[in-house]
């Protein structure tokens, strides 16, 4: 019989997190810390990142932390350098970190546009090509972008993050068709409604929230343990044969 635990198993790999000290980032690290990786957690605030960790470790996982901004390129070869240095060079990245202004369209500056579009877009692609080159080495390796239903939904309020959003899904397929055929896969996760500081606007308004949980197939938003299963999936060997896919965690929102 075929043992398909051992595709699910992550120990002996490592993951650099992105947006690793809060919400979906988190989430999935914990994930992968809980499959067996070794952790290292990526975000600006160095007591919430120290928090993080603790809070994995506590639950039997592997976690270090490295304050950086990943929005300021010029940062994320320093970034890399002291990632590896926690449990050596990463096999795993987990682009996760992202930033939705919420401003009407007449009021978008282009310093705003900007900045959404660097770390929502630009960041994902630079940071992957800081850390592929050990990746081909190997011959293995997994990058997992974030997607978002606004990838290929309008929502009111977030023209420069949908923009960014559908870029994503692209990018992925340009990243896997640049690192797939040395062992690098690329795949997005699309999360529908989860709750999070991101999110924490419309979380507030218990209309919406509920009018958007009507919207899926299954009646509810998603909670952050939904993307346990999918996030150990696409970054482990189970997922070998597939690249350039972005799978929605999102309750059949996207699927109606």
């Amino acid at each position: 019989m075929p043992d398909i635990a051992s595709l699910f198993d992550l120990h002996g790999k490592v993951a650099l997190v992105t947006g690793g000290s809060s919400g979906i980032g988190l989430g999935m690290a914990r994930a992968l810390a809980g499959a067996g990786a070794s952790v290292v957690l990526v975000a600006r605030r160095a007591d919430a990142l120290r928090e993080a960790a603790t809070s994995i470790e506590a639950d039997g996982g592997r976690a270090a932390w490295v304050d950086c901004d990943v929005g300021e390129r010029a940062a994320l070869a320093g970034c890399v350098r002291r990632a590896a240095e926690c449990f050596g060079a990463p096999r795993i990245l987990v682009n996760a970190a992202g930033v939705n202004l919420r401003e009407p369209v007449q009021r978008i500056s282009p310093e705003s546009w900007d900045a959404q579009l660097r770390l929502n877009l630009a960041t994902p692609f630079f940071l992957a090509r800081e850390m592929v080159g050990p990746m081909i080495e190997a011959r293995w390796g997994r990058i997992l972008n974030i997607a978002s239903l606004q990838s290929y939904r309008a929502f009111p309020d977030s023209a420069p993050y949908g923009a960014s959003k559908g870029g994503i899904v692209q990018l992925t397929r340009a990243m896997a068709e640049a690192w797939s055929a040395h062992g690098v896969t690329c795949n997005a996760l699309g999360p529908g409604f989860f709750p999070t500081a991101l999110t924490a606007p419309v979380y507030r308004d218990p209309e919406r929230i509920a009018e958007l949980a009507r919207g899926t197939m299954m009646g509810r938003n998603g909670e952050i343990e939904d993307l346990y299963g999918a996030t150990v999936f696409l970054a482990s060997q189970a997922s070998a044969y597939i690249t350039g896919q972005t799978l929605f965690v999102d309750g059949g929102y996207t699927a109606r």
